[in-house]
């Protein structure tokens, strides 16, 4: 009867039913495995545990690796990547709650307030990275893409079904708030995404170089949606300043020129007036 068994399992085409269970990573490694288990001496069980967890391993990984290619990033940021040393009062600490599933299971919305070139938009991509790799998904935007597109819809009275796009993910992160002129329908159209993302607790998170957050109004062409906008976004959300010098140009040594010498305007070999 054993030795029945052990024919049977021999002649057990592993490919086919590994590729059936579609478990590819196994799939293309078993035969490495056993190699090393039998050299090792492993036991069955550490054996299938190795395989088993290599194969959720890649899974996971091509989960992260499909999440990132659909969120449409401008590109890839990790929190660790940031200089916090930089910023006068952020600190990795306050970003704690934004860094954990809490995020998306309490739909934490977040604006992030600051000078152009102040890493807002690198800490967005990297808070919303963080959400993929905590098993969720998200989506990037720049506010005036979202504005165009959304606008466009309303006019052809295709707006309910653009908003399902901007509905969908779990983090939504729009950037740029404020940095380009928008049509006079900008206010109705954002005001839309952030009160549906607000009643289903999805969590926004907003990037911009206006302050206060009053001149919102001014932006949208619309003071009372805006404000409507912003109320939803800090009911369960938060403001915060990134200041420091700017990431692009903070590596640009000025030179000042020295009071006490008298050639400093010239050019040329010639002295200037």
């Amino acid at each position: 009867m054993r030795a029945s068994l052990a024919f049977d399992a021999a002649s057990v085409d592993l490919d086919s039913l590994l590729k059936r269970l579609h478990l590819a990573n196994a799939g293309r490694n078993w035969r490495t495995m056993v190699e090393r288990a039998e050299a090792e001496r492993w036991s069955c069980r550490e054996l299938l545990g190795v395989l088993v967890t290599e194969e959720v391993a890649q899974r996971q990984q091509t989960r992260i690796q499909r999440a990132v290619h659909q969120a449409h990033f401008p590109f890839l940021k990790t929190v660790d990547d940031f200089d916090f040393s930089l910023q006068s009062s952020l600190r990795l600490q306050l970003l704690g709650s934004y860094l954990s599933p809490e995020l998306v299971s309490e739909g934490r919305n977040l604006i992030l307030l600051g000078k152009s070139g102040r890493g807002k938009t690198h800490l967005a991509v990297a808070i919303a990275y963080r959400a993929i790799q905590n098993g969720y998904n998200a989506s990037f935007v720049t506010a005036a893409a979202l504005i165009e597109e959304l606008s466009h819809a309303s006019s052809e009275g295709k707006l309910r079904e653009s908003l399902v796009a901007y509905l969908q993910p779990h983090v939504l992160v729009i950037d740029e708030v404020g940095y380009l002129s928008y049509g006079p329908d900008a206010a109705n159209v954002l005001f839309h995404v952030v009160n549906d993302r607000h009643l289903h607790h999805r969590p926004i998170i907003f990037t911009t170089n206006k302050s206060p957050l009053t001149t919102w109004g001014e932006v949208l062409h619309d003071h009372d949606l805006a404000e409507a906008i912003v109320d939803r976004v800090l009911e369960k959300g938060r403001l915060i300043v990134v200041d420091g010098p700017s990431y692009r140009t903070r590596h640009l040594e000025v030179d000042k020129p020295s009071e006490t010498r008298k050639d400093n305007a010239r050019i040329s070999g010639k002295n200037t007036p």
